[in-house]
């Protein structure tokens, strides 16, 4: 037990503790049970890591549940998205993957085995009458009309519900529990509707389904699960959990426990409004990565060891809170500041002309791929005659605050040389197309303390020999904190949430560069190779500080 108790521990461990200690249960079993109807978020991240996480270390069992009662809204793509997510977070689950499909014949017997008992009746209001007869928050409910069918009839019409002779929404089944509860959830919850839709796991077999909380609570017993651990929203539903295994006839009941859901500033956590922006073509896809899903955050670089370190820090409490995104940027700029080669690329290029190299020589010049880890090498170069260097790097005239290139001054180039503008070429517009400077042989290699006076370092790539490439920079998908407060969401788009960038210049040892590999663009941000574009497309993952905080023009 002395690893496990070396980790931070949370109200949840405390109580699996004290039933491993009582001999309550003997080992942990745990399970991770999504809904395939869309991609996994960053707030299913935390679960994932929660679930796996306590499994690992009681050294119990984890396993991979699709509750997949909806077949309207369920597609085998959502499956396969989430078991890439699972793992590529790092994690695997305990035997085969489970459905909630595999144990439809069961359900369909425990809901028979309620009818029998007198704990369950179909029901033949609409829904419009079954709304008015539920009460409200205030008022009781009243019971249905058909709340006292006689068993046998009740058995023999749940039997044509399932043989396909009533229509859709002509009748469901329901719980018998208590209409007058102050639990609206407990208000004879429907148990069984008819759907005539196709399963992707179950095909035409079924045209009736089970609800999500009468599924739940039986496939959790049913695979032996000790601690089911879900959001805070599902705390009143612990209720109508615990009465579905108290009035079957099922061994195991497990405990279920609620933790509070991440809530992100700049965006939102609702599948339904995720979903809403892929299909009306807000954003690019469940993958784009302006969104807050795990293959969003994949795609524009962020890397499982940095996921994994945000739902570590953000911890396991009852209390619902707004978590800063600077947090989750924090996590993924120190693993990327410590992990991720350096290189250079010039996003908005203006020419440098070097008069006193040699017309068309090319030196090659050795660069540390990490200024701290030796380890992970180096690359060449190339440094010619002609470069590109960032224009805002460059001003006529400029105070001492501004320490980049200078009319009449120098400055360095990152790896290379002290060069000094000396004249500049500008069009019919004003604006400067080219920089004329010379630069000083002795300087290379020479650190920035070695007593010239050189006020700044700026990056740069070679003319001839950089390589064009698109790069994308990206900013919070919403403009305020909090969009799922807004009357509407969607009025809160940021429209800069991303900027297209064509004609940058990157060195050319990035013509290689492995999707998904994040890399640190010297003085600019941390940024990886795009996973689906064709070309040489390259996402911004995160700037080298706060992203919304200004450079300081002394950088």
């Amino acid at each position: 037990m002395a690893e496990i108790e070396n980790r931070p521990s949370n109200f949840i461990r405390t109580i699996i503790d004290e039933d491993l200690n009582s001999g309550k249960h003997q080992s942990v079993h745990t399970r991770f049970p999504p809904e395939p109807n869309g991609f996994l978020h960053i707030g299913h991240a935390k679960s994932i890591c929660l679930n796996f996480g306590i499994a690992k270390d009681y050294q119990g069992l984890c396993n991979l549940r699709f509750d997949d009662t909806n077949p309207e809204k369920e597609d085998i793509n959502y499956v396969k998205s989430i078991q890439e997510d699972v793992k590529w977070l790092g994690f695997n689950w305990d035997g085969d993957i489970c459905y909630s499909s595999n144990y439809f014949e069961q359900l369909h017997d425990y809901a028979v085995e309620l009818i029998q008992k007198g704990l369950a009746y179909v029901c033949f209001l609409s829904p419009e009458e079954a709304r008015e007869y539920r009460g409200t928050l205030t008022e009781p409910g009243r019971n249905s009309p058909y709340r006292d069918t006689p068993v046998e009839e009740n058995l023999a019409l749940f039997a044509k519900m399932r043989n396909g002779e009533f229509k859709e929404g002509e009748c469901v089944l329901r719980a018998k529990i208590d209409m007058a509860s102050s639990f609206i959830v407990l208000r004879d919850p429907i148990i069984y509707r008819i759907k005539f839709a196709h399963h992707h796991q179950t095909g035409d077999a079924w045209c009736i389904y089970p609800m999500y909380d009468f599924t739940h609570c039986i496939s959790d017993a049913l695979e032996g699960i000790t601690h089911s651990l879900c959001t805070l929203e599902f705390q009143d539903n612990r209720r109508l959990y615990d009465w579905v295994l108290d009035n079957i006839s099922i061994e195991c009941h497990p405990q279920q426990i609620e933790f509070s859901r991440l809530n992100l500033e700049y965006t939102v956590m609702s599948k339904r409004k995720l979903n809403d922006l892929v299909v009306n073509n807000q954003v690019d896809g469940w993958d784009d990565p302006r969104m807050p899903t795990i293959a969003g955050l994949r795609r524009r670089g962020y890397t499982p060891a940095s996921v994994r370190e945000f739902c570590k820090r953000i911890g396991i409490t009852k209390q619902d809170n707004m978590v800063e995104m600077g947090m989750l940027e924090a996590c993924i700029r120190e693993d990327l500041n410590e992990h991720a080669p350096r290189a250079m690329a010039v996003i908005d290029p203006i020419k440098v002309v070097i008069e006193n190299f040699d017309e068309g020589k090319v030196e090659e010049i050795n660069a540390s791929n990490h200024p701290n880890n030796e380890s992970m090498g180096s690359r060449v170069l190339p440094f010619t005659k002609e470069l590109y260097i960032e224009s805002e790097d460059f001003r006529v005239e400029a105070n001492k605050h501004y320490k980049r290139l200078v009319l009449g001054k120098e400055v360095r180039l990152r790896n290379a040389y002290v060069i000094k503008a000396e004249r500049f070429d500008e069009d019919e517009q004003g604006n400067i197309t080219t920089i004329y400077c010379t630069y000083d042989a002795e300087t290379l290699g020479k650190n920035p303390s070695d007593g010239r006076k050189v006020k700044g370092v700026i990056h740069w790539v070679s003319a001839s020999h950089s390589i064009d490439a698109e790069v994308r920079q990206y900013d919070r998908l919403f403009s305020v904190p909090n969009p799922a407060a807004a009357d509407n969401y969607t009025d809160v788009l940021n429209p800069d949430s991303l900027v297209i960038i064509k004609g940058a210049k990157v060195e050319p040892s990035l013509a290689n560069a492995k999707a998904e590999q994040g890399y640190q663009f010297e003085r600019l941000g941390y940024y990886c190779r795009d996973n689906k574009s064709e070309g040489l497309v390259f996402n911004q993952t995160v700037g080298l500080r706060d992203s919304w905080a200004k450079m300081d023009q002394g950088e």
